[in-house]
């Protein structure tokens, strides 16, 4: 599975990695693919090169790259206090409502509540690029769209490919004439902050706007079948992050998360407002339908949904409410059926591509006769 960006990247398998996890991000480029390391979860500096240090010393010479949630225009001056204050205290009261209707506890006192939604700061995500520029970085993926301008030329300085998702291929363009150079064409099937349009669809759409840069297909890919069809549609390579959270490397914390994830087919995803205000697939359940219905107060503009809902998130978490426990996924949670490591995971990709590529060729060979 090698295209001409892997072989320029130095990698076995044109297969990019998503994921949170440093265990997972190391052993998907021990497997032989480019594990990329999401930054959004780290709030600390500190937290953040421990993780890339503990990465470079398990991954031996193999690249990795970084992923940033970062605005391409400068916020300076806001401060997260500041944010806060813009919540209005209805929705607040929602929030507080809800959580009791499901008897959910409250954190202990003292207790850190969990992860905040912060990376789309300016000065949180610079700092995490202070860290990152110190380690061996391959590839800088942003996932709010092209980086500011100085951020693009402190990357290429460095000789760090800078890559940012599209889910149009007007998206595309704008990355193209912002010196961007891989291009990342998410489709609607994908877990996360997603657009409109399929997989499918928008690949091809996106290959033509930008051509030559490379560009990485994502959504609702997890077998080798489906690179294949992700390749045949021009894409020089996959990014795959959903079929990560399953796998034995992941660390979700939570046994209740993964049997439902387990559990899950491909419909029972929503795309909803309710973790970060921008519409995100992730497991149904009724604290999406909470926030979707229309008698509810909906809800907020990003950043101030995920400042609000941190802590009930970490709650509903720690104490594994199964009717509100959720988490991003793709549509191709449908195929997550069973615990495997990475390396299992990639050994199942590679004998589907191989299938794949003989199926069509043996098409094409009786189409020629």
């Amino acid at each position: 599975m090698q295209t001409e960006l892997s072989r320029k990247l130095g990698v076995e398998h044109a297969v990019f990695g998503f994921t949170p996890f440093p265990a997972v991000a190391a052993a998907i480029s021990r497997a032989g693919g480019f594990g990329v390391l999401g930054a959004v979860r780290y709030t600390a500096p500190a937290d953040l090169e421990r993780d890339l240090d503990w990465i470079d010393a398990h991954i031996g010479d193999r690249p990795y790259g970084l992923d940033v949630v970062m605005p391409a225009r400068k916020v300076e001056g806001v401060t997260e206090a500041d944010v806060e204050a813009m919540i209005p205290e209805a929705h607040r009261r929602f929030v507080r409502d809800t959580l009791a209707k499901y008897g959910v506890p409250e954190l202990a006192e003292g207790e850190a509540a969990g992860w905040r939604i912060t990376g789309w700061m300016e000065q949180v995500a610079r700092s995490q690029l202070d860290v990152a520029f110190g380690h061996p970085v391959r590839l800088l993926a942003n996932a709010l769209g092209s980086p500011p301008a100085d951020v693009v030329a402190r990357a290429h300085e460095r000789g760090v490919l800078v890559a940012a998702l599209a889910g149009s291929a007007r998206h595309a363009r704008k990355h193209r004439e912002a010196g961007i150079d891989v291009v990342v064409a998410q489709g609607y099937e994908a877990g996360g902050h997603t657009g409109e349009i399929a997989t499918m669809v928008l690949t091809p759409e996106v290959v033509e706007a930008v051509a030559p840069l490379p560009v990485l297909a994502a959504g609702g890919i997890g077998s080798g079948q489906q690179v294949a069809a992700a390749l045949a549609l021009g894409a020089q390579g996959v990014w795959l992050g959903s079929v990560w959270l399953t796998t034995t490397e992941a660390d979700l914390h939570s046994p209740a998360l993964t049997r439902k994830l387990l559990a899950a087919g491909s419909g029972d995803t929503v795309r909803s407002r309710a973790l970060t205000g921008k519409p995100a697939r992730q497991l149904r359940t009724e604290w999406t339908d909470a926030w979707d219905d229309p008698a509810g107060p909906g809800a907020l503009p990003m950043p101030l949904q995920g400042l609000l809902v941190a802590e009930a998130v970490s709650r509903i978490q720690k104490y594994e409410v199964d009717a509100l426990l959720g988490t991003p996924v793709g549509q191709i949670v449908g195929r997550m059926n069973s615990e495997r490591s990475v390396q299992a995971v990639f050994d199942d990709l590679t004998r589907g591509f191989e299938r794949a590529v003989d199926r069509v060729n043996r098409i094409a060979g009786r189409s020629g006769q």
